[in-house]
């Protein structure tokens, strides 16, 4: 297997310039001909006046409540992508709810240079244990697994003694989830006496991946590296050393910027991450992503040449990810307008034995009357722990969710 995916990772600086500069007008062009909402957000742009990556200050960013917005007006995707809905191979639905389209071409979502640069292709067989329900996880992973040649066992999430009897029963050598899942896998395979050794390579998203989480794989024998993305833009920049900062994917551009604006920040410096696809069938254009990141200066010592970032550095708004699910301020607010009693939700999130733990606090006025574990769990698409406190107990700091995890 080739060391690099293709050429376009070792590209000079000089030439990656040049390149954008014939992309980026024609990604621009092809939104606002061919996608209705873009069509008017860009009404006023000239394609041929942005064509390099500074260029792209000059257009408004669009943001994810203003995609739910649109969303909301224009069911089911907001009139964003290039053509008709019609067109589209799949449509998934993300919490919030969020609706993302999909294709069944090649890497559409472009994960396997994330694939290829943790070693995973052909002769591996990986189980793939992102969901496969509703959002685009599963099947987003599986794409970029076959674009590499490698054999996909489509495990999707849970059932984990039939995921640990399938791995040890089928030889399976690589794993691609969330960080802290296939932990849950090698420890009931250890329970039931299975032989997981062959298990040696991972690619892990959807959350943070703590440094003793990863020294427990690399204890066993697993390099574990790690990448990072969203249903929306798919594949967005991965790691291809252990701990050092994540390259670019190619097939898309992203700015660091100050949260909520679109104004640069000096690299080395936190900012909310903005990304620029080039995908033509969905043409995102400073699609502000909520999370935060900063550029890291220099060149990967791998031989990729692409810009650099320091990885997932939290949330530019309440919104956390727990278990690999979005878990947003918006949900909680659902959540307090299911039953009148409800006068205040907050959800608490920890760890503990290198799992995320989510708890949740009800300011109850009165006598709690409903089932409001089967509530949270509806609403918020996870299991937590569901405390009923009285009025006036939780701190009136405006946090609904309290993201109390340390990351170093």
């Amino acid at each position: 297997m080739s060391k690099f995916f293709d050429n376009l990772e070792t590209r000079s600086d000089d030439e990656r310039a040049g390149d954008l500069s014939k992309l980026i007008p024609l990604q621009i062009e092809n939104a606002k001909e061919n996608s209705e909402a873009f069509g008017e957000i860009l009404r006023t742009v000239d394609p041929t006046e942005v064509n390099s990556v500074e260029d792209l200050t000059k257009l408004p960013v669009l943001r994810k409540s203003e995609l739910v917005r649109l969303q909301a007006e224009n069911p089911p995707l907001g009139g964003l992508i290039a053509g008709s809905v019609q067109d589209l191979n799949q449509i998934f639905q993300s919490p919030g709810p969020i609706y993302e389209p999909g294709m069944v071409k090649k890497d559409w979502w472009r994960s396997a240079r994330a694939l290829n640069a943790a070693g995973i292709g052909k002769g591996d067989i990986v189980q793939n244990c992102f969901s496969y329900h509703f959002t685009p996880a599963g099947m987003l992973s599986e794409q970029g697994i076959l674009a590499v040649g490698a054999t996909v066992f489509p495990a999707g999430t849970g059932q984990t003694e039939l995921q640990a009897r399938a791995a040890s029963e089928m030889g399976v050598t690589a794993y691609i989830g969330v960080p802290d899942f296939l932990q849950i896998i090698l420890d009931k395979g250890d329970e039931l006496g299975l032989d997981l050794s062959k298990v040696k390579k991972a690619l892990v998203g959807g959350g943070p991946l703590f440094p003793k989480t990863r020294q427990n794989y690399k204890d066993r024998g697993i390099v574990c590296l790690q990448n990072y993305g969203t249903a929306d833009l798919g594949n967005v920049a991965y790691e291809t050393i252990a701990d050092a900062p994540m390259i670019v994917d190619e097939g898309v551009i992203v700015e660091i910027v100050t949260p909520g604006t679109g104004d640069p920040v000096q690299e080395g410096e936190i900012g909310e991450v903005l990304v620029t696809t080039l995908n033509p069938d969905y043409p995102l254009i400073r699609f502000a992503t909520g999370d935060l990141s900063a550029a890291a200066p220099g060149k990967s010592e791998c031989g990729r040449t692409n810009m650099r970032i320091v990885g997932w550095r939290g949330r530019a708004d309440q919104t956390t990810k727990i278990k690999g699910m979005f878990v947003r301020p918006e949900q909680v607010a659902d959540l307090v307008a299911r039953a009148p009693e409800i006068k205040k939700a907050r959800v608490n999130v920890t760890r503990s034995e290198n799992n995320d733990v989510m708890s949740v606090l009800l300011e109850i006025e009165g006598e709690p009357n409903k089932d409001y574990d089967s509530i949270v769990k509806e609403i918020l698409k996870l299991k937590g722990e569901v405390q009923t406190v009285s009025t006036g107990t939780l701190p009136n700091d405006g946090k609904v969710i309290d993201d109390q995890r340390k990351f170093d």
